[in-house]
């Protein structure tokens, strides 16, 4: 985006070649600011050019605010200037870098880092994406137990320019050699904060003053553990350790940070029937974005197909009560609102730490009783609404497209009855008993109404057994009106039945998913609001039945 303050004044020092303007920016803002400045549609040539006028370490601290595909960019533009600038990088936001470079750039760029940065790359690079050793730096401060806290503090003196942080110190041990010649990590002994430090007298010794009861974490835990580990205790960073407690790396809350928008991302696009999209949604490929959205609607899409094989077995009561055909989608919206949310909640819930698939009965009892309470009172509002249903809407109105006849004993009448509907619109109704003969014979007492415009029947003409009446086309033939009691106990005992199981499908679903070593996101939203459609169309047709006919 365009920053409405810095970016005119960036082009305009761009072409002045203003040097120390542009020092002078990249110097005294915080890096955050000027790579949100940098945004605009500078080509990654003039980027370099910006950020060039600045210090390495400031250059270094710009680039790690760039987005992913300005990195990106700049990398394979300025390849000679990366390798300076990765020294000085944070160590694991380089090798998030390089794991989005391509190969051949990745190669290239390798050759300009010095050794022992290839080494700690390499090291890094070894740990499964998305686990904590991919998350972990290993710029970390750390002291051996033997020195004095005066001494601890020279020492910190020395480390802190090239440190991620060293509010935490590292007490660790001297490195033993492995059976290969090698030196293991060192053993981790304890922890110092920079606090306890500053404040113990200058001769106490480290060992005395360091915490041994440690909370760590293990490299190949997955990265969800973090954010759960960080948010209970309350750390900035966490140590990282291997089978044999000696210190890898740590984690720092700014990459904790990261993960938590991270994770919230995927489970919100997996709640929405989305396939988790790498990047922004605006840089993201059409393909990409369309793939991961097309495979789960298709699916969902077959499984609410089921829905018409389960209306066609209900297909004579919907011609009996047409009025039915209204209420259905009131009725399974509220399954699919109520079943996403017991999903969502439980989600989270497992998400956090606080539910686990052994806790399915204590679950399930809680969402039964919060069913039937949510069922209870949207069922109130449905009666209410049900009962309130014009006359009109309730006798069930079928559209006769052909003409057709109505035979009746000599001399009897079919007088065309005026009426007007609620918006004031007149019409006309030729009222028939039940059993009247017609093309096929009425089974309820019915009410035939006239097309607009047409007042009265013609005169009828003399048959074998009686007259026959001329009905045109277009007619409306209306049966007898459903009790408004009878519909409005039907609608609201269909919408606790499916507010009941739209609830208990939403919480169970989550924790099978779970147990079954499963993303329980995937089961919030579209899924279950699918679940619950079709099973719901069963339960409000059934209530129905048995209430209505």
């Amino acid at each position: 985006m365009v920053h409405p303050l810095f970016s005119p004044e960036i082009k305009l020092m761009l072409a002045e070649k203003n040097s120390a303007g542009l020092r002078e920016f990249c110097e005294s803002l915080h890096p955050a600011t000027v790579a949100e400045a940098l945004e605009d549609d500078l080509t990654p040539e003039q980027i370099w050019e910006i950020i060039s006028n600045a210090s390495i370490r400031t250059q270094a601290s710009i680039f790690e605010y760039l987005t992913p595909q300005q990195q990106v960019l700049m990398a394979e533009k300025a390849r000679p200037q990366m390798g300076e600038l990765f020294g000085k990088m944070s160590h694991d936001d380089r090798v998030d870098l390089l794991r989005r470079l391509p190969g051949r750039v990745t190669e290239s760029i390798m050759r300009l880092v010095d050794e022992a940065d290839r080494r700690d790359i390499a090291t890094l690079f070894q740990y499964g994406e998305n686990t904590v050793g991919a998350l972990m730096t290993t710029d970390y401060a750390w002291l051996p137990g033997t020195l004095t806290a005066a001494e601890a503090i020279d020492q910190l003196r020395q480390q802190a320019p090239d440190r991620e942080t060293i509010y935490y110190i590292y007490v660790l041990d001297d490195p033993l050699r492995r059976a290969d010649g090698s030196l293991s990590p060192r053993r981790l002994l304890g922890v110092v904060s920079l606090r306890d430090l500053i404040l113990a007298p200058r001769h106490a010794l480290i060992r005395e003053l360091m915490e041994t009861d440690l909370v760590t974490l293990r490299y190949d835990d997955d990265q969800e553990a973090v954010a759960q580990l960080f948010a209970r205790y309350d750390f900035l960073a966490s140590p990282v350790v291997d089978d044999q407690f000696g210190l890898l790396g740590i984690v720092t809350h700014d990459d904790v940070l990261d993960v938590v928008r991270e994770e919230a991302t995927e489970d919100l696009q997996r709640q929405a029937a989305v396939g988790p999209i790498e990047g922004d949604y605006l840089n993201a490929s059409f393909y990409r974005v369309w793939r991961s959205r097309v495979k789960w609607l298709a699916v969902l899409f077959v499984a609410e197909l089921l829905t018409f094989t389960v209306m066609e077995r209900f297909e004579e009561l919907i011609a009996a009560v047409v009025v039915l055909a209204l209420f259905v989608p009131l009725c399974i919206s509220t399954g699919g609102n109520s079943g996403t949310q017991a999903a969502t909640l439980v989600t989270r819930a497992m998400a956090l730490g606080f539910v686990g698939p052994r806790d399915w009965k204590r679950v399930l009892r809680r969402e039964l009783m919060m069913g039937l309470a949510l069922g209870g009172a949207l069922g109130g509002i449905a009666f209410i609404r049900g009962a309130l249903t014009p006359s009109d809407t309730r006798s069930g109105p079928r559209k006769v497209n052909e003409s057709f006849s109505i035979r009746v004993p000599a001399g009897t009448d079919l007088p065309a009855q005026e009426g007007a509907s609620l918006w004031g619109t007149k019409y006309w109704d030729v009222p028939l008993d039940a059993g009247t003969p017609q093309t096929t014979k009425m089974e309820k007492n019915a009410r035939v109404r006239l097309p607009e415009g047409t007042k009265g029947l013609d005169a009828p003409t003399k048959s074998a057994d009686g007259w026959e009446y001329q009905f045109p086309a277009e007619c409306e033939v209306r049966t007898e009106p459903v009790s408004r009691w009878r519909l409005g106990a039907a609608i609201s005992i269909a919408v606790l039945g499916i507010c009941l199981w739209g609830t208990l499908i939403g919480c169970v679903i989550p924790l099978i998913i779970r147990q079954l070593g499963g993303d329980p996101a995937i089961a919030s939203g579209a899924l279950v609001a699918t679940v619950v459609d079709v099973s719901g169309i069963a339960i409000f047709f059934s209530a129905a039945w048995v209430i209505l006919l």
